[in-house]
């Protein structure tokens, strides 16, 4: 075997773990079912993944679980005992130690005075000034992209697989930017059938194969708004800037998808450090 196909064979192996993951999230993981997922052995496939993926397994899939706990909080009437069971705890009073320690609040709390409610105050008063927007033009833009089905919770998982088809390419650069484009209303859409693709900027001259496609997404007026917390609580901004800055802005939104901008990701920062700048398409006056 060429050394040079090996981290391809080994990020494959990952991936499968990595889908088991995310079916199997309110499951019991054990390790060694894991193990046999990535085709590797019990003694050594963890070492592997920590070592190829930046965090052990275990701080995977604890941030995983809390984040769909915390947007079972921040846009469902859950009680938390039973939001604290989905996510793999015995008890409140663990879930609540787990979720202060990634998040800085309790859950009650959270659920109280998260970023999602500063929104919501600013929708139910329909404040369209409650947060700076930018309108500003962009250029086109060339991006390698993979597409994802299901929740948009989980693009992160489609962002995951372009970076390691990006890598094994050695079409990788430093600060490889994170995008996102959304193309269907969840509040619409069955969650299955939800649509959207992980994307990153690649210059022109860049050959890309498969599982990898090109996407350019649109050059032209949008309105961004930059949030600062967990993803878990953007939908609270995205009905403010839809439901109230929009139609106080004099402006109308293009037939295009939302582009989401990554500036920092959940591997690097907490939750309530994690900047994202939404674009809502406009179009030109």
């Amino acid at each position: 075997m060429s050394t040079s196909k090996a981290p391809t064979i080994y990020e494959t192996r990952l991936n499968r773990v990595i889908d088991h993951i995310y079916d199997h999230l309110e499951d019991d993981i054990r390790f060694d079912d894991l193990a046999e997922v990535a085709c590797l052995s019990p003694w050594h496939w963890h070492r592997v993944y920590t070592a190829m993926r930046g965090e052990t397994i275990t701080e995977t899939i604890r941030r995983l679980r809390l984040a769909r706990a915390a947007e079972r909080l921040a846009n469902s009437d859950l009680a938390l005992d039973v939001i604290a069971g989905r996510a793999g705890y015995g008890s409140a009073d663990a879930f609540g130690r787990a979720f202060k320690e990634a998040y800085g609040k309790s859950p009650a709390d959270y659920r109280e005075t998260g970023s999602h409610a500063a929104f919501k105050a600013a929708l139910l008063a329909e404040d369209g000034a409650g947060f700076p927007i930018s309108v500003e033009t962009l250029a086109p833009i060339r991006c390698a992209s993979v597409a994802h089905a299901g929740s948009y919770m989980q693009i992160d998982h489609a962002m995951g697989r372009l970076f390691t088809a990006l890598a094994a390419q050695d079409a990788m650069v430093t600060d490889q930017r994170m995008m996102a484009v959304f193309h269907d209303d969840p509040d619409l859409v069955p969650v299955e059938n939800l649509r959207s693709r992980a994307c990153s900027p690649v210059a022109d001259g860049v050959a890309l194969a498969p599982p990898i496609e090109e996407a350019i997404l649109r050059g032209g007026l949008y309105a961004r708004l930059r949030y600062q917390g967990p993803y878990a609580d953007m939908k609270g901004a995205y009905r403010w800037l839809l439901g109230v800055w929009l139609p106080q802005s004099g402006h109308e939104p293009d037939d295009a998808p939302v582009l989401e901008v990554y500036l920092n990701s959940p591997q690097q920062v907490a939750p309530n450090e994690l900047i994202t700048d939404i674009h809502l398409p406009l179009r030109a006056s």
